[in-house]
């Protein structure tokens, strides 16, 4: 099971944090990979700064609206 954790604390939410979670939730369905993906999210990472904050098990990464879908293929995809 793969475990992808988004921040939305206020920092990453007015970074885009509601629009990366919709379009992981499109692409983990897009995929039918959904059986594989637990997607949850929490509120502040710590590294507000560097938001959107992603975590994919324990692995830590920057993801903004208009790089989700290369985030997606690189660090989820490969791990299925």
């Amino acid at each position: 099971m793969i475990k992808i954790t988004v921040c939305i604390g206020s920092s990453c939410h007015i970074k885009g944090s509601r629009q990366v979670v919709e379009q992981l939730q499109s692409l983990i369905a897009a995929s039918g990979i959904g059986d594989k993906v637990e997607l949850g999210g929490t509120f502040c990472m710590g590294r507000c700064q560097q938001g959107v904050c992603v975590t994919v098990n324990d692995s830590f990464h920057s993801v903004a609206p208009d790089s989700v879908e290369e985030f997606f293929n690189k660090e989820v995809l490969t791990r299925v």
